[in-house]
């Protein structure tokens, strides 16, 4: 039997996820479903202000609100998914849709690791040369480094995903997760994949590593160089800068680190619980990152919060007066003013 006969077969695959824990589905569900709306607000917010204050329209922010839109890309081509899967009594997803999920995802996932990579080389300017900041890092040279890294992980997920949608698959269909992660795809065809597989270690060396290189050695300078600082005000100031790149990378790198290189358990009762473990970390990976970068970019970054500030009493002035005609003036919401305050 031929590949594209073998694969004719299985028009349709199951994703199993936490089918053995019902209840525990139910509760994710509500969980993730917040989660997401939170996304979306919250990456939403940093997008629209980014693009509307003109004191926004420098580098950082440039950078930043293409890994806010890239996060809402990345959580919208898994997370509805997810949550439908959790109210499916059958959990099923056809080939084609299939294969387009996981282009989706890998092509965030590694668009998201060269983003980073040059967010960490704009914060090395901004820091170790700022005399010449303004002149390496303008409009002519941040545009293309940002489409860059949307075409080099893109460019990786078309060529990851076409080796895998020609891989026969004529077995189980069966895949051991929530999504169409490609691992777990690629253990269900009935061909040799070590094509895939060495596939994937150069894209992972190339996506992961030399990012991970790119970003240690750029953090290696700013360090020596904020430690040069005479004066700690203007030590904590240049930190400021970056600590907030520096959390996301952690986060988003170390989390990649816990899922893929902790050992794996040999006892059966033990793999059990660690399978469930490895689910919901992988879950939770997916949301909560995309979640915390607005929160950790906007927190303590004042240009952000004013920003925000300014959006909405705009509304408020705009709106006001149509919907309240008889008060003079509009004021911001006493629950708005004091949310303000504390973030």
């Amino acid at each position: 039997m031929d590949g594209s006969n073998q694969t004719s077969l299985l028009m349709d695959f199951i994703l199993l996820g936490l089918s053995a824990h019902p209840k525990l589905e139910k509760t994710l569900f509500v969980l993730i479903l917040l989660m997401y709306l939170v996304i979306l607000l919250g990456n939403g917010v940093l997008i629209l202000v980014t693009i509307l204050d003109s004191r926004l329209h420098t580098p950082m922010y440039f950078f930043l609100g293409n890994l806010s839109f890239l996060d809402i890309c990345y959580t919208t081509s898994s997370v509805p998914l997810i949550l439908d899967s959790f109210l499916t009594p059958r959990k099923t997803i056809s080939f084609s849709a299939c294969f387009g999920q996981m282009f989706l995802s890998f092509a965030m996932g590694a668009t998201e690791c060269v983003l980073l990579g040059m967010m960490a080389f704009d914060r090395y300017v901004a820091i170790c040369n700022p005399l010449r900041y303004p002149v390496v890092m303008n409009k002519v040279a941040c545009r293309p480094m940002a489409v860059g890294s949307w075409a080099a992980g893109i460019t990786n997920s078309v060529i990851q995903t076409l080796q895998a949608v020609r891989l026969p698959f004529c077995g189980d269909n069966v895949i051991n997760h929530f999504t169409c992660e490609i691992l777990a795809v690629l253990k269900l065809a009935c061909a040799d994949i070590s094509i895939n597989v060495i596939s994937m270690v150069v894209a992972n060396v190339i996506f992961l590593g030399v990012p991970v290189l790119f970003i240690f050695i750029s953090y290696v300078f700013i360090i020596a160089t904020i430690l040069r600082i005479p004066s700690g005000e203007g030590r904590k100031k240049a930190f400021s800068t970056c600590s907030a790149h520096l959390t996301v990378v952690v986060i988003f790198y170390g989390t990649i680190l816990f899922m893929y290189g902790k050992p794996k358990s040999k006892n059966p009762l033990g793999a059990d619980k660690q399978d469930l473990a490895d689910k919901l970390t992988s879950l939770f990976y997916g949301v909560v990152t995309p979640m915390l970068n607005p929160i950790i970019y906007s927190l303590r970054n004042k240009d952000v919060k004013a920003a925000v500030r300014n959006l909405v009493n705009r509304k408020l002035l705009t709106e006001c007066p149509s919907l309240i005609p008889r008060l003079p003036e509009c004021k911001t919401p006493k629950f708005l003013t004091v949310f303000m305050g504390k973030w």
